[in-house]
């Protein structure tokens, strides 16, 4: 039987409307190009389908690209193996680097470093990471891609409070309630029965019971996502399996884990970010000007500006990552005489392919991830090859480049297939089809981004599916919105009622919509039971009300 839901996201759930809190409280001043009664925000930014967002400018004098060696993240040992388990130790605290050579910045981090210390755990071996909040405002912890029990997914409102800060459900200090806010973003009730808060620490358990993939951690705390990840609260989590390892895959120091992000600077080296409270207390959202999204000049990869990476002449495994909370980018590696190397993917967000696809260039959006061959071989030692953003400008058409340094032997080669293991899921076999519509739209009290008309509730259940269930989601989108979905991978089964793109293949969790694009996914809600989400990936927009309840029954 067939269910579809064409309206507001909720109406599926057989549960009333009740009262929407950005109906209680607004959400600011709101987003000055949405007209009023429509959606005039998505025909202005259709001229201009590279970008959706603003661009802050830094004032620091910056390096020249292809300067600044690219660093790699630690990875991090595990403070115990016993029991069968991995256990982890991360402390979340303010610190002072160095992102432009020479100039001090401070940022928020796990374990003092930006990216956060990487985790590589082994299929079917459980990670445990306990997360000590030292910074000054509450945070939570969500294992982007992870297959995770609903209490350590890190669901918006179960926060780890700082020493000090009193219990949202005690109404004390530290609350933030949205008290007039008159940029982009308003405010949110934190009234949330469900949520389940913690003292200074907590502890979230990973089961790793899924394939082999780049996944990545990041803070997910309700309406201040965005900065929070902007000034550093990002590492990756690479699971690792069996199937992988028979493939003789480029290991080692050719195998690049590559986190993308975009930042700006001002003078004196500190993070600009437009938020409405610079404090990231109690007054969520951004000014006017970026309310679609804030785009940084600087392209930071692994937190370093445009670096530079020496390369033996063989094959490299790009392990790609967009986190730039707005930024797209269509990557292409060319030499400095304008030859543009193969690009090789050979796995998505949820792991391996079936096959490999081959590309010139890439489209990658925020929170997507791909996984990439390059081959060096026949480029002589001296030769630069750029990774470059055909959809940047001026500096920000460049990523970083990679420098043949010397020749090397390879005993690496792409495989005519990978893996055997992808789901099949028939379209015929669906219990429900949902549709949902990710628009900006006027609330009550102003302007928002929206699912199905509605702004984020998080006492409101917007889906209920059974474990088990096999449904099709067709998504509707004004302008570019990643769309993302906890708990569950999925496969793209069409694009404006035609086949997907070749980025669209494999396992995903997070698809990228063009403005005035339709997709269709299909996915099966196993694993477990609880509250989960959807939401779209750009940052602001996430923030700014465009997320969604997923109740597996």
């Amino acid at each position: 039987m067939s269910e579809r839901a064409a309206g507001p996201a909720g109406r599926t759930a057989g549960h009333g409307p009740g009262p929407s809190r950005r109906r209680v409280l607004g959400i600011g001043g709101g987003l000055g190009l949405v007209a009023a009664g429509g959606f005039g925000l998505a025909g202005a930014m259709a001229h201009h389908p590279a970008t959706t967002g603003e661009v802050l400018r830094s004032s620091v004098p910056l390096p020249e690209p292809y300067t600044v060696p690219l660093p790699l993240p630690r990875v991090l040992r595990p403070v115990s193996t016993s029991g069968g388990t991995d256990h982890y130790r991360i402390t979340q605290r303010e610190t002072v680097a160095e992102p432009i050579p020479g100039v001090r910045t401070r940022l928020w981090t796990y374990d003092g470093t930006f990216p956060g210390p990487t985790i590589e755990a082994r299929r079917g071996r459980p990670v445990t990471v306990e997360h000590r909040n030292e910074l000054p405002v509450p945070t939570v912890v969500h294992l982007h891609g992870g297959h995770t029990p609903a209490a350590s997914d890190g669901y918006p409102t179960d926060l780890v409070l700082p020493d000090g800060w009193a219990d949202p459900a005690a109404g004390g200090h530290g609350e933030h309630s949205g008290h007039g806010a008159q940029g982009s973003g308003g405010g949110h009730s934190m009234a949330d029965p469900r949520a389940v808060t913690s003292r200074v620490t907590r502890e979230y358990t990973f089961p790793t019971d899924q394939r082999a993939a780049l996944l990545w951690y990041h803070d997910h705390r309700m309406d201040f996502t965005a900065p929070a990840i902007w000034r550093g609260l990002a590492g990756l989590h690479i699971v690792r399996d069996e199937v992988e390892d028979a493939l003789d895959l480029p290991g080692g120091e050719r195998e690049l884990p590559l986190m993308i992000t975009d930042r700006a600077f001002d003078g004196n080296g500190a993070l600009l970010y437009p938020a409405l409270d610079p404090e990231l207390r109690s007054r969520p959202g951004v000014t006017e000007q970026y309310s679609a999204g804030v785009l940084g000049d600087v392209i930071l990869v692994n937190g370093a500006p445009w670096p530079v990476h020496e390369v033996a002449a063989v094959r490299h495994r790009l392990r790609l990552l967009n986190a730039s909370n707005a930024r797209h980018y269509e990557l292409e590696a060319v030499t400095e005489g304008g030859r543009r190397l193969e690009l090789v993917q050979i796995g998505s967000d949820q792991g391996l392919l079936a096959a490999p696809v081959r590309y010139t260039a890439l489209p990658i959006a925020p929170a997507e991830r791909f996984d990439v061959l390059v081959d060096f071989a026949g480029l002589r030692p001296g030769t630069l090859v750029r990774l470059r953003n055909r959809l940047g400008a001026g500096r920000t058409r460049e990523v970083m480049a990679f420098r043949v340094a010397r020749r090397g032997r390879d005993g690496s080669r792409v495989p005519a297939r990978l893996a055997n293991d992808l789901p099949v899921w028939r379209r015929s076999e669906a219990g429900a089809v949902r549709e949902f519509a990710f628009r900006a739209g006027r609330m009550e009290h102003g302007r928002g981004w929206l699912i199905g008309g509605r702004a984020f509730d998080p006492a409101r259940t917007d889906v209920r599916t059974r474990l088990g269930a096999l449904e099709v989601w067709r998504f509707v989108a004004d302008v570019h919105h990643p769309i993302h979905l906890h708990l569950v991978g999925f496969r793209v089964l069409s694009r404006g009622g035609r086949p997907p793109r070749p980025q669209d293949a494999g396992l995903k969790d997070t698809v990228s919509l063009r403005p005035g694009e339709s997709t269709e996914i299909i996915t099966r809600f196993d694993g477990y039971r609880g509250r989960y989400l959807f939401h779209c990936h750009n940052a602001e927009h996430e923030d700014m009300g465009m997320m969604a309840n997923l109740e597996v029954m």
